[in-house]
């Protein structure tokens, strides 16, 4: 199997997925990117029904984790439904999911204030805000501000949907500011790199938050998601119902969102308190 075999293959089974299979081009690319090192484990166009077994044997055996598992069974099943000798392989049992220790109120605050420039305060202000993906704030526009509103438009999201996130008022002052002293049009990138003003990359982004982090003195890894994460916790303890939450980081399922309706001493002492019959 020669290089240009497998580029020719690979772009074969990426037009596959996008025309037959009408998957959307970032989760297509996650395919090829997941079948590209199986290929080149067995230096063959077309492993075995037993060699793709073995393959998903070794990794239940190799700590990978559940996501990775599920993708490459997805992934190879695409691909031997493309080359026409398909194969169905069992998956594992989904486990159950713990929330990351989340950040307060008071964490994330000082982690934007930690910024050492407007421009990533802006950026990291928009993540714990908003609650929306890495990918989707790369994605943003000038024009995806809708600042009478106080919210983001985010187009072609996750499962390709868009829909509007809500941001503090403060949050969309610091935007404005923002705007005021990088001025961009509206059809340009929200956030660049700074050299060349080019389209920010999830790396970019994580590197961002990992340094103010850093600066801010938070003693353990803190990354875009948690950010994300950190709201939906937050608006939980504030009292903030789950479909407000659901809506707010566009699940598309509400079983998405109960993950974060965790036990929660304090604040069922308060409810209780509150609720209490009168009986005495």
């Amino acid at each position: 199997m020669t290089r240009q075999q497998l580029r020719r293959t690979l772009d074969g089974f990426y037009r596959f997925l996008i025309v037959d299979r009408g998957m959307g081009l970032i989760t297509a690319q996650g395919y090829c990117r997941t079948i590209r090192p199986l290929l080149m484990r067995y230096n063959s166009l077309k492993p075995t029904h037993e060699q793709y077994r073995q393959y998903i044997f070794t990794m239940r055996h190799g700590g990978y984790s559940y996501n990775h598992i599920l993708n490459t069974i997805l992934a190879l099943e695409h691909y031997t439904s493309h080359k026409r000798y398909p194969l169905k392989i069992g998956r594992p049992k989904k486990p159950k999911r713990l929330i990351p220790h989340t950040l307060s109120e008071a964490e994330v605050a000082r982690l934007i204030q930690a910024a050492p420039d407007l421009r990533q305060q802006a950026i990291v202000a928009v993540l714990a805000f908003s609650g929306i993906r890495n990918r989707e704030l790369c994605r943003l526009k000038v024009s995806h501000l809708d600042p009478a509103m106080n919210r983001l438009i985010i187009i072609d999201g996750k499962g390709q949907k868009d829909r509007f996130a809500n941001i503090s008022s403060e949050c969309t002052k610091l935007l404005l500011d923002y705007l005021t002293k990088y001025v961009r049009s509206s059809d340009a990138f929200l956030f660049t790199t700074v050299r060349h003003e080019r389209k920010l990359d999830t790396a970019d982004v994580r590197k961002i938050v990992r340094l103010m982090a850093v600066k801010a003195k938070l003693m353990r890894r803190i990354y875009p998601h948690l950010l994300r994460h950190s709201l939906a916790t937050n608006l939980l303890n504030r009292g903030a119902s789950l479909l407000t939450i659901r809506e707010q980081l566009g699940h598309a399922f509400i079983e998405s969102t109960m993950i974060y309706a965790h036990p929660m001493p304090a604040r069922a002492r308060a409810e209780y308190d509150y609720f209490k019959p009168a009986y005495l």
